[in-house]
């Protein structure tokens, strides 16, 4: 395959038709959040037992009266329903808030025949499918500057309206300016091409107040293998410059390093911060990457 078919758009205008297509997610929107509703539902049993009895206001469940416990408990409307006594729980409001911000810049619209999913198809459905499980496993969620965190059933739903109503996040390659509190959670998803230097001082300016994150960077495989051969031209889908490469086969040896380097730097700098980098393929089943996040966000939260 020559990358100059490749990697080209397929107009005269490189990168428009990406972004026109981003700008019509709202069309996909259902089916994402199908896949999502999928995804999350894989994750339940991995996050089985994060939500708990406890003080609070919220009703969580009823379970059985046991002997010894005073009369007052008991709730009589749910045991004339049996012949069983009955005690309404409430949940445990020690929840804290995780934040998301998914990538929907033009290079995100990104998909090879190798893949199963455009990479922006594929953040958004890991972050709705998270998202779920985790309002589900108990907590709060959000996304960063755009609605408050909250801990419904309709997550879901709430989160994909808003992201079909934010326009502007559409030129945006990395998240807004934003302080999450203390011991609250950031979850990051994108392909992280940016600059290392501004992927730093964005970390920066959201864990300032001590909250902890995670990077979820989503990547297609022949951006990690670049396979091609022949005389190339490469496309900048955000609005930069067009570049000749010659032999493409010879110059992806220099891609290489060149990615290796980057991905390095980035591990260097959410070390640093204290937060996570996980690597997703978008060849690979979504599961994976939603299982190893929710995995990583548990063991730090528990």
């Amino acid at each position: 395959m020559v990358a100059t078919q490749a990697l080209a758009a397929q107009t005269r205008h490189p990168g428009r038709r990406e972004t026109e297509g981003a700008a019509a997610l709202a069309a996909l929107m259902p089916h994402l959040v199908l896949e999502a509703r999928r995804v999350s539902s894989l994750l339940a049993h991995g996050l089985h037992g994060r939500r708990r009895a406890g003080p609070g206001e919220s009703f969580w469940q009823f379970r059985p009266f046991v002997t010894g416990e005073a009369a007052a408990r008991v709730d009589w409307r749910r045991s004339a329903r049996d012949d069983r006594l009955y005690v309404r729980e409430r949940e445990w409001e020690a929840a804290h808030n995780i934040w998301f911000w998914i990538d929907r810049s033009a290079s995100m619209a990104f998909s090879s025949d190798l893949a199963s999913a455009s990479k922006v198809e594929r953040a958004l459905v890991l972050g709705l499918a998270l998202a779920d499980a985790f309002v589900d496993g108990g907590e709060r969620v959000g996304l960063l500057g755009l609605t408050r965190a909250r801990a419904s059933r309709g997550i879901v739903e709430h989160l994909a309206q808003a992201l079909v109503a934010d326009t502007a996040g559409l030129d945006r390659d990395l998240p807004p300016a934003a302080q999450p509190a203390r011991f609250d959670e950031v979850v990051l998803i994108g392909d992280f091409l940016t600059p290392p230097e501004r992927i730093a001082e964005s970390i920066g300016g959201l864990s300032a107040a001590g909250s902890r994150g995670h990077l979820l960077m989503v990547v297609d495989p022949i951006e990690e293998t670049f396979p091609f051969t022949g005389q190339a031209v490469l496309h900048d889908l955000e609005g930069g410059p067009s570049l000749a490469i010659g032999d493409a086969g010879s110059w992806g040896e220099r891609y290489r390093a060149r990615i290796t380097a980057h991905r390095e730097r980035l591990q260097e700098i959410v070390r640093g911060a204290g937060w996570t980098l996980t690597l997703h393929r978008t060849d690979r089943p979504a599961s994976e990457a939603a299982l190893r996040l929710a995995t990583l966000v548990i063991a730090r939260g528990g």
